[in-house]
């Protein structure tokens, strides 16, 4: 097994999501993701504390990048229109490999309470990023709040349609994404 070939934290979420799409996530072990990607059991451990962190990789930069998108939002944006620009900035780092998961990560996520439990913690942590890049644009905290937490909603709802739609329409996820924002934005009009 090769070491340090390029590519492997990849690899590893690939395999993962492959072997628990097809086994189910209790009956997959760290070797046999490891082994799947070609990588050391070692390695899967430098790259993920458990198998349970396969299904955050990348939490972390995507949270940053909806927090870098909504701080270079014009000064003048409503906090929705923050939001917006964050989701176009994160949406950017989606490509064909995220689309191709997308289906079969959220069936594993579907099948399993403990990856349920951390995907729940993925969305408290991708709204937290936000409603902290909000409030340090001026965004009072309940304000801050409920746009993040209307940003995430809107994310999941446009990565499952762009992940779940035709491949070959060519278009990225951000288009997806705005449109679910507006989606919710309308029907926040409903809520009285």
């Amino acid at each position: 097994m090769a070491r340090w070939e390029p590519g492997a934290t990849q690899r590893l979420v690939v395999a993962a999501v492959d072997l628990f799409t097809e086994q189910g996530y209790d009956a997959t072990t760290v070797a046999q993701i490891a082994e799947r990607a070609g990588v050391t059991k070692s390695t899967f451990f430098r790259h993920f504390a458990d198998k349970r962190d396969v299904l955050v990789a990348g939490q972390e930069t995507l949270s940053t990048l909806l927090a870098e998108g909504i701080a270079e939002a014009p000064a003048d944006a409503s906090p929705l229109e923050a939001v917006a620009a964050g989701l176009r900035r994160a949406s950017g780092a989606m490509g064909p490999t995220n689309r191709e998961l997308g289906p079969r990560l959220k069936a594993a996520v579907a099948a399993s309470a403990e990856l349920q439990e951390r995907d729940a913690l993925k969305s408290v942590g991708l709204a937290a990023a936000m409603t902290a890049a909000l409030t340090a644009r001026g965004v009072a905290d309940p304000i801050a709040q409920l746009a993040a937490e209307l940003g995430v909603l809107a994310f999941r709802r446009g990565f499952a349609r762009w992940s779940e739609g035709d491949r070959e329409d060519g278009e990225g996820l951000a288009p997806h994404a705005l449109s679910a924002l507006a989606d919710l934005r309308a029907a926040t009009a409903a809520l009285g």
